[in-house]
């Protein structure tokens, strides 16, 4: 089978991911195997796609092979999807599959968005293989390596393939004209919206003009698409210990003083490709020079999106993903596929409330299970993310359970006492009280003080 693996990682050949691919075509000499360095030469594939397209129309079976990057794809396998479309090049009947690398800090949804792009395609998609960073260098990972081979061979010749999401249905939008007057501002707080607006998006444009309006203090718009970019994230760990990117083009400072200062984040954008415009995904990575710390913890955010949101589970999941992992309060998504106005109205209210009481929720799967990742991934990293170390030791994310030997040692008594025939009929029925009995203590001392 002729296969073309697209390696989209930004470090080319020195990739861990592609490692995987490698290995898999040392394995099986009896397929054909195609490398292209897609991600480490993203500006070249721009510049001329032709080479790429004369590869994808020879190849029956297509590996995106890739690392995990925020929830996502790389901002350069983005850029490469939009390339693919904008093309036309005809990939319906083909294979599509793919390979990642990560600790596991949401690889689902990045999965799930290059299946829906592949599906896009018209292409029979074929789950993928997410591996730890770490899983070739072990026997069991080389096993699951070559069990996914094995297994991606049989289901092109006998599936299954992955269900193609459930598409909007075809209807002529209308254009969404601004129509909220402006109520008076107040200069306690400061929000920016961090957009990606292209010039003729008529109605992104006009439902970020009524959120200002309908917003009782002030605003300032940032559009991605006007920063100059020197390009996407390297996953170079160069920024690790001084936070310092190794790009020239001032972002890190652009992204400290000009948007991490406000009081309120609004991110606004227009789905495309079960995302938004690339520039969106090359502003989500480049912001790896914060590391894994969640330097806005607590700054309540929103979100303007313009598109069939309603149809985009994958994309929804991310955006309560990113709010829940960050700390930050998800004050609402207000949408152009109803009543706009009135929910445009209503987040504007939402985020001043919010920010008025500083309100917080505690996190829930998502960020709870988000943050454990990184923080066994930093405690272990300590030695080269030393930044983020010192965040996590400073902010008590190192909440290992094992350290609470306190709490093991009474669970350890209970669990003894209750092995006892007699002590369990005892403690049978007081089992319930002795549960519920310090809430019962916190409603009953509830005061008119503890009101807000």
């Amino acid at each position: 089978m002729k296969i073309l693996v697209l390696n989209a990682s930004p470090k080319g050949k020195n990739s861990a991911t592609i490692h995987t691919a490698l290995y898999l075509q040392a394995l099986h000499p009896e397929h054909d195997f195609t490398f292209l360095s897609v991600g480490q030469h993203i500006k070249a594939c721009e510049k001329d796609f032709a080479p790429v397209r004369a590869e994808l129309e020879k190849a029956e079976l297509i590996l995106f092979c890739y690392p995990v990057y925020t929830f996502l794809a790389p901002y350069q396998l983005h850029r490469l999807i939009e390339l693919i479309k904008a093309d036309g090049v005809d990939l319906s009947g083909k294979f599509a599959s793919q390979i990642t690398t990560s600790k596991h800090f949401y690889d689902v949804t990045a999965h799930r968005y290059v299946e829906e792009n592949c599906c896009d395609l018209g292409m029979r998609v074929i789950r993928g293989l997410s591996a730890d960073m770490e899983d070739l260098l072990c026997a069991q990972g080389q096993k699951d390596a070559r069990n996914f081979f094995d297994q991606l061979i049989f289901s092109c010749a006998h599936g299954p393939f992955v269900t193609p999401p459930v598409q909007a249905p075809a209807r002529e939008k209308p254009i969404y004209q601004p129509v909220l007057s402006a109520v008076p501002k107040t200069d306690s707080k400061d929000v920016v919206i961090v957009t990606n607006c292209a010039e003729d998006d008529r109605n992104l444009r006009g439902m970020i003009a009524d959120f200002r309006a309908a917003l009782p203090c002030e605003s300032r718009v940032v559009n991605l698409r006007e920063f100059p970019f020197a390009g996407g994230c390297l996953g170079c760990f160069g920024c690790a210990i001084t936070g310092k990117c190794v790009y020239k083009d001032g972002f890190d400072e652009f992204l400290r003083n000009t948007i991490q200062t406000a009081d309120g984040f609004v991110y606004a954008f227009t789905i495309s490709d079960h995302y938004t415009q690339s520039s969106f995904k090359c502003f989500d990575d480049r912001q790896f020079c914060n590391g894994h710390r969640t330097v806005t913890h607590g700054t309540p955010i929103a979100y303007l999106i313009s598109g069939d949101y309603r149809y985009e589970p994958n994309l929804r999941m991310v955006v309560e993903a990113r709010a829940e992992v960050g700390g930050n309060y998800l004050c609402g998504i207000a949408t152009d596929e109803g009543n706009t106005a009135a929910e445009i109205r209503s987040l504007a209210e939402n985020l001043a409330f919010a920010m008025g009481r500083r309100l917080t929720r505690p996190a829930n799967f998502y960020g709870v299970g988000g943050m454990k990742i990184f923080r066994d991934l930093i405690y272990v990293m300590q030695g080269l993310m030393k930044a983020d170390h010192k965040f996590y030791k400073a902010h008590g994310v190192y909440d290992f359970p094992q350290k609470q030997k306190k709490r093991i040692w009474q669970m350890r008594l209970v669990g003894g006492l209750l092995a006892i025939p007699a002590v369990q009929k005892q403690a049978k029925s007081k089992m319930t009280e002795a549960m519920v009995g310090p809430y019962r203590k916190v409603v009953q001392g509830v005061t008119r003080h503890d009101a807000p």
